[in-house]
């Protein structure tokens, strides 16, 4: 029995369902996350956020993306988590004006002169207290609720039984991160991009140093040669990295819902269109499956399985149930862990002839299999038949980005449906 299970157990489950908050990294991929099942996305304006080469929304299309998300049920949040210098202030009250009046529902903010500026200009904009801020006890959550914070992101080092005691001791929502990336340093309070390439991590433009690959060396001091640099290391070695694997909690739904968590945050704002329909669509059947029926609620393999299918990196549980060991980084090569191409999109789809319009994201050809999935566990594999390009031309191979093929489907498929095949298959 878990401690989450131990501290909760005789107490009813709670009846409302968690949030399931994506990522969207652009105004397309906010329109995928939330047709796959997002209750919310977050985004990035065009300032004041720590994601600078994503394709940061304007205020234009920041109402687009509302409007959008509204036809769904589903609210948009902005990040505007940097800690600001005397510099970045200028300004600060008209950008907030221009979220609030696009309608966002709401900013994830660290800095406190944000967070007292929005109060001041922008009231009706809630306000999510950011990762970066490294909450991880509820008499800081609970300062911060006095503060007027209506939502707190705990820090990806908060384990579960903590989040237990602060969704015990304070009544305001808690957000944590349930899958993605993990920074190797306290989250946003890294320094070695700025060093190495003086992009500063807490103002955008982190250049993940610790992904990278390092040789070691130590120095000696000879007489003839003066400093000498030693390699600790052999040629054979592979090279260093920092590099912690991803998150990802699909296993354990029960107990984040049980821990009283009341959104569920993927990261990867930076990640594919691909990733995150796939991951946000796994996580939306298994959290709809566990709240259909608790007592008999079982982990589904092909959510699994889908999950591996858009990963990068080798996947763990972070810091929720134990503190995490050499085991839990990477210092061997990466093995990528998607072994699959993202190939098309269904624009349209005729069911008279069975003829889908598909836009081509990537390479395939006639006789290669592909696998179509969509929302709500959508998903069938067949082989390419004849394919054509709009003009009726027969094609033997899709290589244009984003031309326009039709092939007949063996099964009916719908607009923002995906198209995929296995790397390396000819």
């Amino acid at each position: 029995m878990t401690l989450v299970q131990q501290d909760l157990l005789g107490k009813r489950i709670r009846l409302e369902k968690p949030e399931l908050l994506a990522p969207a990294g652009s105004l397309e991929k906010l329109k995928f996350a939330v047709h796959y099942g997002a209750d919310a996305v977050y985004i990035g304006g065009q300032q004041y956020g720590l994601r600078s080469n994503a394709d940061n929304f304007t205020f234009e299309e920041m109402r687009e993306g509302v409007e959008f998300a509204a036809r769904y049920g589903a609210k948009v949040f902005v990040a505007t988590n940097i800690y600001a210098h005397n510099e970045d202030i200028a300004g600060i009250e008209d950008y907030l004006r221009g979220i609030q009046d696009a309608g966002v529902a709401a900013i994830i903010v660290a800095d406190p002169v944000i967070i007292e500026t929005c109060k001041r200009v922008a009231p009706k904009l809630e306000i999510h207290l950011s990762t970066q801020q490294s909450t991880m006890n509820w008499q800081a959550v609970q300062f911060w609720k006095e503060e007027g914070v209506d939502r707190v992101v705990l820090a990806r080092e908060a384990n579960m039984q903590e989040i237990v005691d602060i969704k015990k001791n304070v009544e305001v929502e808690i957000e944590v991160f349930v899958h993605g990336a993990m920074c190797s340093s306290y989250s946003g309070r890294c320094v070695l991009s700025n060093h190495f390439t003086d992009r500063d991590s807490n103002r955008g433009g982190c250049c993940q140093s610790c992904r990278w690959k390092y040789d070691l060396f130590t120095s000696e001091e000879d007489q003839q040669e003066g400093i000498k640099e030693i390699p600790l290391f052999d040629e054979e070695d592979n090279a260093f990295s920092m590099s912690s694997k991803d998150l990802c909690m699909i296993e354990h739904i029960p107990d984040l819902v049980r821990s009283g968590v009341d959104s569920f945050k993927i990261e990867g704002r930076m990640k594919s269109v691909h990733y995150v329909a796939t991951v946000v669509n796994a996580y939306r059947q298994a959290i709809d499956a566990y709240f259909e029926d608790p007592v008999n609620y079982e982990l589904k393999s092909e959510w699994l399985y889908e999950i591996q299918k858009a990963a990068n990196r080798p996947l763990n549980t972070g810091f929720f149930y134990d503190e995490p060991g050499h085991e839990d980084h990477i210092f061997e090569p990466e093995n990528k862990a998607a072994p699959y191409d993202f190939v098309g999109v269904v624009m349209e789809y005729d069911e008279a002839s069975g003829v889908a319009t598909i836009q081509q994201r990537n390479h395939f050809k006639p006789g290669q299999e592909v696998e179509f999935f969509g929302p709500k566990g959508t998903f069938f594999k067949q082989v390419v038949p004849a394919i054509h390009d709009e003009a009726g031309q027969e094609l033997d191979a899709a290589r244009h980005p984003l031309q326009r093929i039709k092939l007949k489907v063996e099964q009916p498929v719908k607009a923002f449906d995906m198209m995929r095949k296995k790397m390396g298959k000819a």
